[in-house]
């Protein structure tokens, strides 16, 4: 059957078909290069609005992964310590205050969200979701790998480094090279006519 897709085999198998979450990590390291270059192709991907309310916190140090760590499930505290670097995926629950100059077309647009802060919390969440869905592909496209992980005690992880309440964490994603000897078989998915109906 002929394939209805653009994106040519390899760039499918890169972004999807062996795309893994990975749990452990070669030793070599990614910069801030790496990741500018991620995000300056991600930031493209659509949001309501153009909100944009993704933002990343790149923990390098020992010092805030140690910070991090207290606040991780214990399954997760050793992978976060032991990958080349840990991002914190947090979403701007003010992100109406940045919409006059992100979608001007729409000058009534903050004022939707501005006294309705449960919209506003909703919205950031979405399309937040949204923009760290695309991060990690970006992840991918870049030839590294992403170990996303949501264990962690999100009251404690905000308290710690976001206490202005602005900003939210939405979850953690180690990022490096992985190790793939030992990996366990791909898991099942689920088929085309177990998810999609037609009405």
């Amino acid at each position: 059957m002929e394939s209805r897709l653009v994106l040519d085999a390899s760039a499918q198998d890169l972004l999807f078909r062996r795309a893994r979450t990975a749990d452990r990590f070669t030793g070599e390291p990614v910069d801030d290069e790496a990741i500018r270059a991620v995000y300056d192709l991600v930031r493209y991907g659509p949001t309501a609005f153009n909100q944009q309310p993704l933002r990343i916190l790149l923990l390098r140090s020992p010092e805030s992964r140690k910070r991090l760590a207290v606040h991780l499930s214990r399954s997760n505290r050793e992978k976060a310590r032991r990958a080349p670097l840990t991002a914190l995926l947090a979403v701007d629950n003010e992100f109406h205050r940045r919409l006059p100059e992100l979608f001007p077309q729409f000058p009534g647009a903050a004022d939707l969200y501005a006294g309705n802060s449960a919209l506003r919390e909703r919205s950031a969440l979405l399309n937040g979701a949204l923009q760290a869905a695309y991060f990690i592909i970006g992840i991918r496209a870049a030839g590294l790998s992403a170990g996303p992980m949501s264990g962690f005690d999100e009251d404690g992880v905000n308290r710690e480094f976001f206490p202005t309440g602005d900003l939210s964490a939405l979850f953690v994603v180690n990022i490096g090279r992985p190790e793939t000897s030992g990996e366990r078989p791909r898991a099942p998915r689920l088929s085309h006519s177990e998810v999609c109906s037609t009405l």
